[in-house]
Parts: structure tokens; sequence; C-alpha cells
């Protein structure tokens, strides 16, 4: 195996023998013959798309293939088998459905190679040595670090951009330009193109262009179907009773697993990056949705242990369960681990009742402790003039976003001890499960507005910079004119398509850690580093004294 897709990748390189995330090299070369067939289907579907033919279960297929290779989301050689020989039945059927167009047409089909001509082997075992001939580090090889990483940054991006879609259309939000993107994109990454510098660089911004209307689309589908979030004061304390913890990102499986629970003296928790739930009207209407419990992804596994209760995984950020709660841990969706009971697509989510009824629960109420979550443009757009006067009259200096992934790797401190120093004129912006290294502090508040303002999710970037070019109007500047600085955190491929929007629309002057991509080749570097400004961190100190210069 070869996977330098995430952060956390070993020794900053890459992972040969099995991933840092847990992901054998089994899964992994299962996964990159899984993203060989899509590239394959994909050239199909371009063209089909081009004489007019388009097939919704062609674009979900898509969505799914390339969301189960996210780093942290199917783990599970059987499940991703599964979805390798469901690739070859959707080649097929794309290509007649691309062959019958031209016919209709009277146009004579291209006849493509490669991926596009894919086919499917008989065994896994066979599928594991065609994986191996189509590795990333065969193309590191034969066209540097550059070219080879450049389409992966492409790919990546395509991939977080894959799972904000998917949400999407699971809640009835969908877009053919936006599916017709993705076959592109995937056709493009396979074609001489895809050699060319200028063009990469060209179809990796198109990708965060694209992605702004992705994100669009899921903001909408969250709040035309749950409300727009709402300050909120949280409890993040447990309370007396039998409970159901909730992690991943999916509102969807939050609320059907509300409806499923009511009555039954079930208490529903909150964990990493769905904390934001707890601020939407449509879900806290539910009274047994009592909270958060936990903190980020990667304290999981401690995390996990200590809960008293079942444990629903609904997207990515799963990790290698402990024998101690394996028989209690559930996933649904595209998420999967070798050997966990899996919720299927009907939703019944009566095993993981019966498994919260059987567990002890919580004995008795801890202290409570409170957060205020809610944040997003809505929200922060009702206040707009009441904060842009606070600017004007010297009150509020600057704002910083800090936020983006969390991750296990050393150097993230460098986010808490960077919070913990802005000026106290100074308003902190936060979203993604980033926020758990300061979202317990008090930053106390300036005229009655908050220091800390928790957006929501990762893809809730998309209300940050709405935010943005909200104050950007209203002071008449462009938004990298604005008192306001952006500290990044990044694990994976969410925050791949979430950087590239940002390089699309302009943005410069941003900091990334803790470590900079390994796919991005030194030249692409030095280019992000003269256009974009776009630096590593340092050090809090160094960095905030740069900054308020």
């Amino acid at each position: 195996m070869f996977c330098y897709q995430c952060e956390q990748t070993a020794g900053g390189n890459g992972c040969v023998k099995m991933g840092v995330c847990g992901k054998t090299s089994e899964a992994a070369e299962l996964q990159d013959l899984l993203i060989y067939a899509a590239k394959g289907i994909a050239k199909w579907a371009h063209r089909a798309a081009q004489m007019g033919v388009r097939n919704r279960e062609i674009d979900r297929f898509i969505l799914e293939a390339l969301f189960s290779t996210v780093t942290n989301v199917n783990f599970d050689p059987e499940r991703i088998e599964k979805l390798i020989r469901q690739a070859d039945k959707v080649l097929t059927h794309t290509r007649r459905l691309y062959e019958d167009a031209c016919k209709k047409a009277g146009k004579t089909p291209e006849q493509l190679s490669g991926s596009a001509s894919w086919r499917l082997p008989p065994s896994r075992e066979q599928m594991l040595q065609e994986a191996k001939s189509i590795s990333i580090a065969g193309r590191l090889e034969s066209l540097g670090p550059d070219i080879a990483g450049l389409q992966e940054l492409i790919l990546y991006g395509l991939k977080g951009m894959a799972a904000y879609a998917d949400h999407a259309m699971l809640l009835g939000i969908k877009d053919d330009e936006v599916y017709a993107f993705f076959h592109e994109a995937l056709d493009f990454l396979i074609s001489p193109r895809a050699q060319d510098l200028n063009a990469l660089v060209e179809m990796a911004l198109k990708v965060g262009q694209v992605n702004l209307k992705v994100m669009e689309m899921l903001d909408k589908a969250n709040t035309q179907t749950y409300g727009h979030p709402e300050p909120t004061s949280v409890r993040v304390s447990p309370v007396k009773g039998k409970a159901i913890l909730v992690s991943g990102h999916d509102l969807r499986d939050l609320e059907l697993l509300l409806k499923q629970t009511e009555g039954k003296s079930i208490h529903i928790y909150t964990h990493g990056e769905m904390l934001p739930c707890l601020a939407y009207p449509g879900l806290k209407k539910y009274k047994h949705l009592v909270g958060n419990y936990g903190t980020a992804w990667q304290n999981q596994q401690k995390e996990f242990d200590a809960f008293p209760g079942a444990i629903l995984m609904t997207t990515n950020c799963i990790q290698r369960p402990k024998d101690s709660y394996k028989n209690r841990i559930f996933t649904t969706g595209l998420v999967a681990w070798p050997q966990v009971q899996h919720i299927g697509p009907d939703k019944d989510f009566t095993p993981v009742i019966k498994a919260a009824l059987a567990a002890p629960g919580f004995a008795e109420d801890a202290p409570e402790k409170r957060i205020t979550i809610g944040f997003a443009r809505n929200a922060v757009m009702s206040v707009a003039d009441k904060v842009i006067d606070a600017v004007k009259a010297g009150k509020i200096r600057r704002f910083f976003l800090i936020g983006g992934c969390d991750g296990a790797k050393p150097g993230r401190n460098y986010y808490t001890l960077f919070a913990q120093a802005v000026p106290k004129d100074c308003i902190i912006l936060t979203l993604a499960c980033g926020k758990y290294r300061f979202n317990m502090l008090d930053f106390g508040s300036i005229d009655g507005i908050p220091r800390l303002l928790d957006v929501g999710q990762c893809n809730d970037a998309y209300s940050a910079i709405q935010i943005a070019l909200a104050l950007a109007n209203a002071f008449n500047c462009g938004v990298n004119d604005l008192p306001l600085s952006l500290i990044l955190s990044w694990y994976e491929q969410k925050a791949v398509c979430i950087l590239l929007t940002l390089l699309h629309l302009g943005i410069k002057n941003m900091k990334l850690g803790p470590s900079l991509p390994a796919f991005i080749g030194p030249n692409v570097l030095k280019v992000l580093a003269e256009q974009f400004n776009l630096v590593p961190i340092s050090s809090p100190e160094k960095d905030l004294a740069e900054i308020l210069v």
C-alpha cells in the first residue's frame, strides 16, 4: 500500500504497511481499485452527459465510492469489495447508456481504454494484485511529486466534496451540474491534460469553486429541514439514565434515531462533529437529546470505553474499536469496521436501542457544565450591526477564525495556546472538531458579543465565508482587507476541499498546520506561498506578533 491522503501519514511521507488511521494494506489497496473503477465510470458518464444523458444512480454511486475512501470511513475489506463488484455493473451500464445515446444521435462511440475498459477481477486476491499496478507510488515515481501530488490534491478535494454532496442528496438537495463536474474532474485525472501543471492547478481551483456550491447545497439541506442554528446553551456533562452516543456528521441519522427512541427513557448525546446538531430547532426540540459527551474523534477510544451506553457512528471519524465496547458500537451509512454490526439503509436502529437498554447507563447526574454554540451565519448576521458598530468604535480590533480538523499528532496544542493568547479585544470564530482544543474555555464577551463564536461543523465553513463576505460588504472592502486572520488545522479530505474553496475565493495570508500536506510537492508549495501567502504555522507568539503588527 501507499497512502498519504491525511495529515497524520507515517513519517510525514506516506503509510506503506498499515495506515496510521488503522486501515490495513488490504483495505487501502481495495480502495485504490474502487477509485480506479470510479474514474472509468466517470469517463463514460462524462461523455454521456455531453449528449444529454444523465442517470441519478450513477451520480449516487460516484459520490458513495469517493466518500467511502475518505479517511476514517470504511475499513472493512468485505464492504469495499462489494462496492467494487457494484462498480463493475455500474461501469457496464454507464457505457451502454453512452453507446445507446451515440446510436440515437447517429454518432460513432469513442473506444476508450484504461480504467474505462476495466473488468472485474474474479477474486479478491486478483483485485489486490491489480490494485498494486495502479498505485499512487507508481505515479509518484513516473510523474514526480508535483504532478502526481496535484492529481491527488484534486482527487482528495473531490472525496471531501463527495461527502458534503452525499449528505445533501440524502436530505433531498441535488444538482445535475455538480454531479456532472464530478464526472468531468475524474475523467480529467486520467486524461493527458492531467500531466500539465497549469491544467492541474486550474482544475484544483475549479474543485474549490464547485465545493462552494456543494457546501451551499448542504447548508440549504440542513436549514430547510431543521431550521437555522440558533445560539444555544448546551450541557456537556452527563445526566442519570440509559444513553446512546451519536458521532460523525449526519443530521438525518440523528433525527431518525431520535424518533425511534422517543418514549423509551433513553438519553441521546452528540459527540465530536455532531455537537452543532444541538443548535438546530428541528433537532433540539427532542427533549431526550440532552447534550454533548466527550470531545474530538481522536479521543474516542478512551471516551467510548467510559461511556456506559450504545454508540452509533454515522460517517467518518471511526477508530479501531476496543474490545471493551465492540459489542455496543454500531455503524451506519458508508462507515464500516470489520466485525462491527452495521445498520442498513432501512435505518432500523433496534439493535442500538437494545444495546443501550442492556448497558448500565449513567448512575447519577454529573455536575452541570454548559457551553454556548449555534453561531452560524444567520445568528451572526442578525447582530451584524452590533458587531460592525463595535469594530468602528475600536472595541473589536480583529477577528480570528481558528478551526478545522483535530487529530492526535503532537503539535495541535498550538491551537489552544493561540486561542488563549488572542487579545481580549478580538473575536474568535471556530468550526469543526478543532474547536475542542479550546471550546470549553471561558473567553468572556465584548459588549454582550461572546468572544468565542462556534460556527458549526466543518461544512459550516460556508457560514464562515458568508459572514466574512457580509463584513467585507459592510466595510466596502475585500475579504483580504478585513481585520480577519485564518488559522487552520487540517486532517482529512474535507479540509482539503475547503482549503481549495478558500484559494478559489482568493483568500490570502492563511496559516495552516500542524504540518503541510505530504501530497503537495515542493514547487506547488512555493507557488501557494507566492500567490496566496499560504504558510505553515510556527509558534503562537510568533504568528500573533506577525498578524498584529
